[in-house]
């Protein structure tokens, strides 16, 4: 009996089909959607039906970057070495921040070379870059402090590197209706390279430096500049549509993130009169770096740096913990200190640093993204907007006004949060994306 019902639904469905091919419905001609429509890519209009959300999930923080600084030094050991205190720095290299007579003298009588020299007119000084012979004599720690003894006027150091302080989905937000910042607002980077192609950036003015003009898109780059100033259908950073003056210190290379990279791209942000600067990198106390940062805080920039996640417990990481450096701290979506998040004087403020997504090369467009480097430029974009160059006074102020914002405004100061959190607004959260 089954059988046969099902042999007439067959029958009927295989005489209802010439009946519809009768209607004659006229076929529709293909269409070819142009790349653009409007301020639009037809590709984000198109997404609603593909993932725009990479949902990989994200990786421990606490360690994360004490392990990709080993990985890093055990696949290059012929560039990269060790300081005395286990610090990744560039193997042979000494820095010197307008060392004097008797500091050139000892480095010539010590055998040093010079490798390379610039200097900051803005700053009002210079670095020399050292590189000693390993093959025979004293170890580059004997070597420095030779110097220092020569020179106790000058600034020496090892060449240390710095890494990003976050992690993103895959890896080994906006005020969606807040007005653009609009052109007259300008802020710097200082990261990996932001891949200028995506839709966050459209029409979004990048300036660029590093890497001889070369272009080196990377995920960390990419996701901090869109916190920033990024802007879309689907997100917007903290100052969408402000000018980005984006420095490159990585450059895909084994010494990226060297100490004396990220100086020379504090060196043009100064020559560009560029009045906030984000660093979401961290790494050990370096005194070239240190006198550097303090040139630029003097003239009145505002240096927005992540403080780390290394863990509560951890030494202060830099440049977050230098005098006058407006450390940030990541909370979640309860306003939350991040577990892995570093603690101390250095935390100034807290922004939304979990439970987010930013912008990343590829497809899916978007990535989860956790830690302290996705906070700090949150803050960076709303310091922005008060503060497009450098003025000691008008610095003073923008840090007030937000001040005032954070939230939790009895007027206490918190280790883990600092004045407070400011910036909620600015998170997008992951199930937005679905």
């Amino acid at each position: 009996m089954k059988s046969g019902r099902l042999l007439l639904v067959c029958m009927l469905l295989a005489a209802a089909s010439p009946a519809r091919a009768q209607l004659g419905l006229p076929s529709l001609p293909s269409v070819s959607l142009p790349e653009r429509i409007g301020p639009l890519g037809t590709g984000e209009l198109r997404r609603p039906l593909e993932r725009l959300l990479d949902r990989a999930p994200l990786p421990e923080l606490e360690g994360l970057r004490i392990d990709r600084l080993a990985g890093l030094l055990a696949r290059h050991p012929e560039r990269l070495a060790q300081d005395p205190y286990g610090n990744v720095i560039v193997r042979g290299e000494i820095l010197a921040w307008s060392p004097g007579p008797a500091g050139m003298q000892a480095a010539a009588a010590a055998g040093l070379s010079v490798m390379r020299e610039e200097a900051y007119p803005d700053l009002g000084q210079r670095l020399v870059v050292f590189r000693a012979q390993l093959a025979s004599g004293p170890s580059v720690a004997s070597l420095l402090e030779a110097l220092r003894s020569a020179d106790p006027e000058g600034v020496y150091d090892f060449n240390h590197l710095f890494s990003g302080s976050g992690a993103q989905a895959g890896d080994g937000v906006g005020r969606a209706s807040g007005p653009d910042a609009g052109a007259a607002v300008r802020v710097g980077l200082v990261d990996s390279g932001v891949d200028r192609s995506h839709i966050v950036f459209d029409k979004v003015e990048v300036r660029q430096w590093g890497c001889g003009g070369a272009q080196h898109p990377a995920p960390h780059g990419t996701a901090v500049a869109a916190l920033m100033v990024g802007r879309s259908p689907h997100f917007s950073g903290a100052a969408p549509g402000a000018s980005l003056y984006a420095a490159d210190v990585y450059c895909d290379e084994p010494a990226g993130g060297s100490v004396d990279r990220i100086m020379g791209a504090l060196g043009w942000l100064a020559r560009e009169r560029v009045g906030v600067v984000n660093i979401s990198l961290v790494g050990p106390r370096n005194a070239a770096l240190e006198r550097a940062v303090a040139a630029l805080v003097g003239r009145g920039h505002l240096l927005v740096a992540a403080v780390g996640n290394d863990g509560p417990a951890a030494a202060p990481l830099y440049p977050a913990s230098y005098p006058g450096v407006v450390g940030v701290s990541g909370v979640d979506r309860r306003g939350q200190p991040l577990p892995e998040a570093g603690r101390g004087p250095q935390v100034m403020f807290a922004a939304p640093g979990n439970h987010m997504v930013s912008a990343v090369p590829g497809s899916p467009p978007y990535r989860q993204v956790r830690g302290t480097s996705y906070a700090a430029p949150i803050v960076a974009g709303l310091l922005a907007r008060d503060l497009p160059r450098p003025d000691p006074e008008a610095a003073r102020r923008a840090l007030a006004a937000l001040v005032r914002e954070a939230k939790g405004r009895d007027g206490s100061i918190s280790n883990a949060t600092g004045h407070g959190v400011v910036g909620t607004e600015v998170r997008i959260d992951p199930a937005r994306l679905r």
